[in-house]
C-alpha cells in the first residue's frame, strides 16, 4: 500500500536533507511549475506507472548514499556554529564578541562572521555595516568588514524594515548562497550567528559543511535551559561536537551598591552542562553597557576591550578556540 505523500516528504527530508529538494521540486512542479494534486501525487508512486518506477528507483539512490557528502568552503580552517534552543538569550551578542573575542586574544587571526538568522538577521546592527555586497571577478559576494571582522548577512540584501517572509525551499537556497558563494578569503575562524531551535537551517548547515564544533548559548532559567538541551542533542544526533555552554546574563550587578541579583537563576547552565556531559565555556553578566554597545554598533569587546564584560567574552573566545 503506497504512503501518504507528507510521510515519505518528511522521512526523505530528515534523512538525505538537501538532496531531496529536488527531487520533490520535481514531483510537486512541472509544466512550468503547476502544482499537483494530492491525488494526482499518489498516483506517481504506484508501480504499474512507469514514472512511479522510476522516481521509486531514484529515491532508493539517493537514500542509499545517506547523508549529503559535507563540502569545506573554501579558505575556511574552522567553523564555529553558536547557536541556542530558543530565541532571547543573547546568542547574537554572543557570537559577535566571541568573534571579536578571538581576534582580541590574537590579533593574526582571520575570522569571519556569516548571520544565518535569516529571518532576524542582527549583525548588521551590531557590527555597524550597511550597504550591498560587492561582486568580486568570479561573481561571489565580498563580505563586509568592520573591526577586522568580515561580515555576510541576508541583512545586506534586503531592506532593513523588510521582513523575509520565505518557506522553506527559499531559506536553504539563500542559505546556500550565504555559504558558497561569498568571498571569504582565507580565514582561520568563521564563527556562524545560527537562527534559534533546531529546524532546516541547523539542519542544512550541520551537514552539508564540516563543522569543527557548537557553542550553546543559555540563560540560567529553567524554561532556556531545556531548550538549550534540546540543541545539544540536535548537534549530537549530526555528529557536529558540541564545545560548550555559555551562560549568558548569569548575574546583575547593581551599578550603585555592587548587589548581586541573580534574576534568571543561578548556576543553571553549570548544572545542565554536568548534567549532559559537556563544558561550561563561562558566564556572561547581565549587564546595561552589553546591551547599549550592541545597540549602538560598537561591540563591548572592542568599544570597552578593558571592562569586566570584554574580559568574560574573551575568556570565552580562549575556551573555545582551546577546544578546536
Amino acid at each position: 500500500m503506497t504512503a501518504p505523500l507528507g510521510a515519505l516528504f518528511l522521512q526523505s527530508r530528515l534523512v538525505l536533507g538537501q538532496k531531496t529538494i529536488s527531487l520533490w521540486r520535481g514531483l510537486l512542479f512541472f509544466k512550468e511549475r503547476a502544482p499537483l494534486s494530492l491525488g494526482t501525487a499518489r498516483c506517481c508512486f504506484k508501480s504499474s506507472s512507469p514514472e512511479g518506477t522510476a522516481l521509486k528507483e531514484r529515491q532508493a539512490q539517493l537514500m542509499s548514499r545517506g547523508l549529503p557528502r559535507q563540502k569545506p568552503i573554501p579558505g575556511v580552517n574552522h567553523v564555529v556554529l553558536v547557536a541556542s534552543g530558543k530565541g532571547g538569550v543573547g546568542k547574537s551578542t554572543t557570537a559577535v564578541n566571541l568573534a571579536l573575542g578571538i581576534v582580541a586574544n590574537d590579533a593574526t587571526k582571520a575570522v569571519g562572521l556569516l548571520d544565518a538568522d535569516v529571518f532576524g538577521p542582527s549583525i548588521p546592527k551590531m557590527m555597524n555595516l550597511r550597504g550591498n555586497p560587492e561582486l568580486s571577478d568570479k561573481n561571489l559576494m565580498r563580505p563586509l568588514v568592520n573591526y577586522g571582522i568580515a561580515c555576510m548577512s541576508i541583512g545586506f540584501l534586503v531592506e532593513e524594515t523588510a521582513p523575509v517572509v520565505w518557506r522553506g525551499l527559499m531559506v536553504m537556497s539563500a542559505m546556500e548562497k550565504l555559504l558558497r558563494q561569498v568571498d571569504w578569503g582565507m580565514l582561520d575562524y568563521l564563527v556562524i550567528d545560527m537562527p534559534p531551535g533546531t529546524g532546516d537551517v541547523q539542519l542544512s548547515v550541520s551537514q552539508n559543511i564540516p563543522v569543527s564544533g557548537a557553542v550553546i548559548v543559555s540563560t540560567p532559567q529553567d524554561v532556556a535551559l531545556i531548550d538549550a538541551r534540546r540543541g545539544v542533542e540536535m548537534f549530537r544526533k549530526v555528529h557536529v561536537p558540541v564545545l560548550g555552554l555559555v551562560q549568558n546574563m548569569s548575574v546583575f550587578q547593581c551599578p550603585k551598591c555592587n548587589h548581586e541579583t541573580h534574576i534568571f537563576g543561578a548556576g543553571g547552565a553549570a548544572k545542565l552542562a554536568q548534567t549532559i556531559g559537556v563544558d561550561l565555556l563561562g558566564d556572561i553578566p547581565l549587564h546595561l553597557t552589553i546591551r547599549e554597545t550592541s545597540d549602538q554598533g560598537r561591540p563591548v569587546v572592542v568599544s570597552q576591550p578593558d571592562s569586566n564584560e570584554a574580559k568574560a567574552y574573551r575568556n570565552v573566545a580562549a575556551e573555545v578556540v582551546r577546544r578546536l
